[in-house]
């Protein structure tokens, strides 16, 4: 455990925690992370060094409460369809049911996304027999709007082989645009009543600038790489994400789930450590941004660290920049 109240602080300091989704369950903050295991395997940027096999959950009834770690509640030997890399989840709550959300790669290498259902938020979670068919790619968040549709947002570039699935198979030696064409945007479906399917076929999202264009693969500052996360907040939707080798978390909004997604600024400056991922919530009167970095680890990328800090608006309901160092 760790006292939340320590800005800065890792959550958890027992075992390394990354990619965290945070959710408001029962009345408390529910953090569904990827667990980083204590290896020397070969970094590269297929994301070898991430070898992660089992989900912890974590809660916290406040705060300033410490965090509790409701142990394993999925391992990957209890996922028929896959074979290694249990990246980062996602939870929802639908049908009186709680789903967990996860990457995994399937039995030929390839990502796939898998859904596991537990009565309770802490879990244990029962996966199903299958990864959700037309499913690819890494990185699944899931958002359920005012009026009960719910939608999945994905997709990571270069480990999470979203660039290999342009023209709808997957491609391995596919290395995606560069320069002035259109960067590769996430990837957004709806998904159907019981949560364990997608009504159609996945579509790619468009993020432009101000004047509508949208951003080049080579706008290293603005572009998309991975890790989506759409929250709502006076109606519209914001898709924030990670732009990948500068390190940003970023945002856009539409007044549509599906976009298109206009550029807006940066949410977070970088973090100690090669990758970011996060979360967004609302919990009681106050927004929370929960995000990891590597300095518990002495920044060693693959041994990374959840935590967490305060998100606020300005009244045009632009997001105030973080630096994680200085808040």
């Amino acid at each position: 455990m760790a006292d939340a109240t320590k800005r800065n602080e890792p959550i958890v300091k027992h075992m390394y925690t990354a990619d965290p989704s945070a959710h408001v369950f029962e009345g408390k903050i529910y953090i569904y992370p990827s667990h980083d295991l204590d290896n020397n395997n070969v970094i590269n940027d297929n994301g070898d060094q991430y070898d992660m096999e089992d989900y912890h959950v974590l809660s916290m009834e406040d705060e300033g409460a410490p965090c509790v770690d409701h142990g394993e509640a999925l391992h990957v030997r209890d996922v028929p369809w896959a074979s290694k890399q249990m990246w980062a989840p996602d939870a929802a709550f639908k049908n009186n049911t709680y789903y967990l959300f996860f990457p995994a790669r399937d039995k030929e290498g390839i990502f796939r996304i898998g859904v596991a259902t537990s009565a309770s938020p802490s879990g244990p979670f029962k996966a199903e027999e299958n990864y959700i068919p037309g499913s690819f790619s890494i990185d699944p968040a899931v958002f359920v709007d005012d009026d009960g549709k719910s939608y999945m947002y994905f997709g990571g570039l270069w480990g999470g082989q979203l660039e290999k699935w342009q023209t709808g198979t997957f491609l391995p030696e596919e290395t995606g645009p560069t320069g002035n064409e259109p960067a590769l945007g996430p990837r957004v479906a709806e998904l159907s009543d019981d949560m364990l399917s997608f009504k159609n076929a996945p579509q790619e999202i468009s993020i432009v600038d101000g004047d509508g264009k949208p951003l080049t693969a080579g706008d290293e500052d603005r572009r998309y790489f991975e890790g989506p996360w759409v929250h709502k907040h006076n109606g519209y939707y914001y898709l924030s994400y990670s732009t990948g080798s500068t390190h940003k978390l970023v945002y856009a909004i539409s007044k549509n789930p599906m976009g298109p997604y206009v550029y807006q600024g940066v949410i977070l400056t970088p973090v100690i450590g090669w990758t970011t991922h996060h979360s967004i919530i609302q919990f009681k009167d106050k927004w929370y941004l929960f995000y990891h970095d590597s300095s518990l680890s002495g920044g060693i990328d693959n041994k990374r660290s959840v935590k967490f800090t305060e998100l606020k608006y300005n009244p045009d309901g632009t997001i105030q920049t973080i630096d994680p160092y200085n808040n």
